[in-house]
C-alpha cells in the first residue's frame, strides 16, 4: 500500500466524522446557514429589496422572497454581470457558470469565493466517503479521467466566465495533478468529437483506475476505446479500472450497457451536482440515495410537485419532508441565489440521515390527459422491463401521441437498442405493466380506453448522438431530457 493511499485513508476517516457531525443534526445545521445567508446579504441590493433587515425567522423569509426561476432574477444577475457590487451577494462573484437553459437559453450561475469551494469539497468527500466505507484506496495511484468541459476561461468586468466543469478543473488538488487526464491541451478542445478521440489516443495505454463524467457520454468514450482497440473490453484494456462517478442523469439506464462494454461489474458513485450548488453525493454503496449536503451554504425548501403549479404552494423545510414525494428542490446559496428553482425535482428514500434520488425536472413530465408521468417512473419500468433478459438499451425517450392516424393515442417510447428484444410486443407489455404499477393515473387512462398501452418505436444507431449534434449539445454537460409533454424531441429523431 502507498503512502498516498494510507493518507487518503486517514483523511476519509476525517471527513466521514465531520460529516456524521452535521448529519445528526439537520435542522440546527440548516438553520445556521439560513442565519448566515441572511446575515451577509442584508446589505445587497437583493437584501434591501426584500428587507432582510426584518427577516427573523424562515416564515419572514418565506413571506418577503417568493419563489423564483432564472428569468425573475435576470435582472439582478445583468447588473452583475456588468460588473455591480453588493447585488445579489457582498461584493463580486469570482466567476459566472454558463449553462443551457430549456426555455431562456444560456444562463448565468454566480459562483463565489464562498461558494466555489464547496463544488471542490463536495466532489473529493464523495470518494473520501467511498474510501472509509470500502477501504478501497489503491485506485488513488493510478490515473483519473474527468470528461468535462474546456477549462478555456473568457474575462470580463474582473468576473471569469465558462462551463461549471471547466471552472472546477483550475481548482483540481495538487495531489492530483500527476494522476489526472486528459492533458490540459487536450481538455481545451471544444469540438467534442475531436476531443473524444484525442482522449482515446491519450489514454489507451494508461493505468486508468477511476473515471468520471455523465453516462452517456463516457459511453462514447468507451465505444472509441473499443474501436481503437479492436474491440478489447475495457477491463482489458484498463485493468485496474474499478470506480466510475458520475451525475447528470440516472445510471441505471445505462448499467447493464457498461457492464457489457466493460467486461465485468465496477464500483459507482453518484453525484448531484449543478452549477447553482453541489447539492448530493453517493456517501454508502449499501444505501439508496445520496446525501444532502445540508452544511454546504445551501438553505434547501421543498414544493410538492403536484402543488408546484397552484398559487402560493406550501415552501417545507427539512424538518418537514417525508420520503417517498416528489418534490421540487428549491435553493438559498452563498452564491446569491434566493429562492430559486433549480428545475429538478427529488424524493427523499431516508430520514436519517437525509438521502435523496433525482426523480425528474419540474418541466419534463407527459400530462397530455392528466397522467403527470415523471423521470423516475420510466426509468424504473425500463428497469424493470429490461431485468433478466438480454435486452441492452443505449438511449431512450419518451413523447406523448396525442393525435396518431389510426386509434387511440399513447406514450411512444423512442428507443436505442443495442441489443434488441426477442419479442418486442412482449417487452412493451413489460413497460406498460411496470407503468401502471407506479402510476394510477396513467392505469386509470388504460383501463378507461382513453390511453392505448405503450408504443416502442426504434431509434437508428447513433441516432441520439446525431440528434444532440444537429442541435448543437453534443458532449459536455448536454443530456437528453428523458421525457418530454411534446413531440419536439420525438419527431426529430424520427
Amino acid at each position: 500500500m502507498s503512502i498516498k493511499s494510507i493518507a487518503a485513508k486517514i483523511f476519509a476517516r476525517k471527513i466521514y466524522n465531520q460529516t456524521i457531525s452535521w448529519a445528526n443534526k439537520p435542522a440546527e445545521t440548516q438553520l445556521e446557514v439560513f442565519k448566515n445567508l441572511i446575515d451577509n446579504a442584508r446589505q445587497t441590493e437583493f437584501g434591501k429589496d426584500h428587507h432582510f433587515d426584518s427577516i427573523k425567522t424562515i416564515k419572514d423569509f418565506q413571506k418577503n422572497v417568493p419563489i423564483r426561476d432564472y428569468e425573475d432574477l435576470k435582472d439582478y444577475i445583468e447588473k452583475v454581470k456588468m460588473g455591480e457590487e453588493n447585488i445579489l451577494w457582498k461584493g463580486k462573484p469570482l466567476y459566472f457558470a454558463k449553462t443551457s437553459g430549456t426555455t431562456s437559453g444560456a444562463k448565468y450561475i454566480p459562483l463565489t469565493k464562498e461558494s466555489m469551494p464547496t463544488h471542490v469539497n463536495a466532489a473529493r468527500n464523495a470518494i473520501l466517503h467511498y474510501i472509509n466505507e470500502t477501504g478501497n484506496a489503491n485506485f488513488v495511484d493510478g490515473k483519473m479521467i474527468f470528461l468535462q468541459g474546456s477549462p478555456i476561461l473568457t474575462e470580463k468586468h474582473g468576473i471569469k466566465f465558462g462551463r461549471l466543469s471547466g471552472i472546477v478543473a483550475h481548482f483540481v488538488p495538487k495531489y492530483l495533478q500527476k494522476n489526472r487526464m486528459p492533458s490540459w491541451e487536450t481538455n481545451c478542445i471544444d469540438d467534442w468529437e475531436t476531443k473524444v478521440n484525442a482522449i482515446v489516443d491519450e489514454t489507451i495505454k494508461e493505468n486508468m483506475s477511476v473515471i468520471s463524467g455523465i453516462p452517456s457520454w463516457v459511453q462514447m468514450y468507451f465505444e472509441r476505446l473499443q474501436e481503437k482497440s479492436g474491440g478489447k473490453k475495457i477491463s482489458e484494456i484498463f485493468k485496474n479500472f474499478n470506480l466510475f462517478i458520475y451525475g447528470g442523469v440516472n445510471y441505471e439506464p445505462y448499467r447493464a450497457k457498461f457492464e457489457q462494454m466493460i467486461g465485468r461489474k465496477v464500483d459507482s458513485i453518484e453525484l448531484f451536482p449543478a452549477s447553482e450548488g453541489f447539492f448530493a453525493y453517493q456517501d454508502s454503496q449499501k444505501e439508496k440515495g445520496m446525501l444532502l449536503l445540508l452544511n454546504s451554504g445551501i438553505f434547501y425548501e421543498f414544493i410538492k410537485a403536484d402543488e408546484f403549479f397552484t398559487e402560493n404552494p406550501k415552501r417545507y423545510t427539512i424538518g418537514e419532508v417525508e420520503l417517498g414525494v416528489n418534490y421540487a428542490l428549491i435553493v438559498s446559496t452563498n452564491a446569491g441565489l434566493w429562492g430559486y428553482n433549480i428545475g429538478d425535482t427529488i424524493q427523499f428514500t431516508s430520514l436519517a440521515p437525509y438521502r435523496l434520488i433525482v426523480s425528474g425536472r419540474i418541466k419534463h413530465y407527459i400530462s397530455a390527459f392528466g397522467e403527470h408521468v415523471i423521470a423516475n417512473e420510466v426509468e424504473n419500468a425500463m428497469k424493470e422491463a429490461t431485468a433478466g433478459t438480454n435486452i441492452v438499451i443505449n438511449e431512450f425517450t419518451v413523447a406523448p401521441q396525442i393525435t396518431p392516424a389510426n386509434g387511440l393515442p399513447y406514450h411512444e417510447w423512442l428507443i436505442e437498442f443495442e441489443k434488441e428484444p426477442e419479442n418486442m410486443e412482449t417487452f412493451a407489455a413489460a413497460i406498460d405493466d411496470s407503468m401502471r404499477k407506479q402510476n394510477i393515473y396513467y392505469d386509470d387512462l388504460i383501463t378507461g380506453n382513453v390511453l392505448r398501452k405503450v408504443v416502442v418505436s426504434k431509434v437508428s444507431k447513433n441516432g441520439f448522438q446525431e440528434y444532440m449534434k444537429s442541435q448543437g449539445k453534443l458532449g459536455g454537460q448536454n443530456k437528453i431530457p428523458r421525457l418530454s409533454n411534446d413531440r419536439k424531441i420525438a419527431d426529430n429523431l424520427k
